[in-house]
């Protein structure tokens, strides 16, 4: 079961290499010695290689992530570690500037997006539409030290995600199941082709997003996997073009 798990891990990196690589050819060009042009959320600018994260505020963010596993799972509907795992990788391997998601809860997932980011000089938007919920994923976004790289929109994200105009990298959908086709319509012409959107649920509650999962694997403009058919599943979209 492990094997199958990091065979699908390194799939799904190297996926998002190649779309990162394929997005770079056709929107800006690498300098491998200095700089580099790409899409960033203030519109077409200089890339200037962010600092690595340090082991230390790594090993901080990994402990909070760790503590929320083990005592605020309950009732939180958190991804499995092993997703959020593959949440940091793809979003870290992607380069991503710019995540959206949908469906915070106590920030457990937008957390392993933000252990990425930091990496990456991004940020992260994150909706969700619990009050309660929210308070405490913004008390968890500060404990972790992400807080400043984290913008929590709370509300109905049907409507909210309107208000999204800048270009996206990543996109996370976990929330209300037969919401997923509308979030998907109103936020593909936002992601940068090379960008990813990515769903959670895909194998437990498959029934109830029918029309996503059939809009994702049609789309000749679209590739898509789907990963960890054993626990939950995860819909890895690669938006081509």
């Amino acid at each position: 079961m492990a094997k199958k798990i990091t065979l699908s891990i390194t799939a799904v990196v190297l996926l998002a290499a190649v779309g990162y690589l394929a997005a770079q050819e056709s929107g800006g060009r690498t300098d491998t010695g200095q700089s580099q042009q790409r899409r960033t959320g203030s519109g077409r600018g200089r890339y200037t290689r962010p600092e690595p994260l340090s082991a230390e505020a790594e090993k901080k963010i990994l402990a909070v992530l760790e503590d929320m596993n083990k005592n605020q799972r309950r009732g939180m509907m958190n991804v499995p570690p092993e997703d959020g795992q593959l949440l940091r990788m793809l979003t870290r391997t992607n380069r991503a500037r710019r995540v959206v998601e949908i469906g915070t809860s106590n920030g457990y997932s937008g957390i392993w997006f933000a252990l990425a980011l930091k990496s990456t000089g991004g940020r992260l938007i994150t909706h969700e539409i619990d009050s309660g919920r929210a308070k405490l994923a913004r008390q968890n976004f500060k404990r972790a030290d992400v807080d400043d790289i984290v913008t929590l929109v709370e509300g109905d994200a049907h409507e909210e995600i309107k208000k999204l105009e800048e270009p996206i990298d990543i996109v996370f959908i976990d929330a209300d199941k037969a919401g997923y086709m509308d979030y998907l319509k109103k936020l593909l012409p936002l992601v940068r082709p090379g960008g990813l959107v990515l769903a959670h649920n895909t194998t437990n509650a498959g029934r109830d997003m029918e029309d996503y999962l059939k809009a994702v694997t049609t789309n000749p403009d679209l590739e898509t996997l789907f990963l960890h058919k054993q626990s939950r599943g995860i819909g890895v979209t690669l938006k081509k073009r």
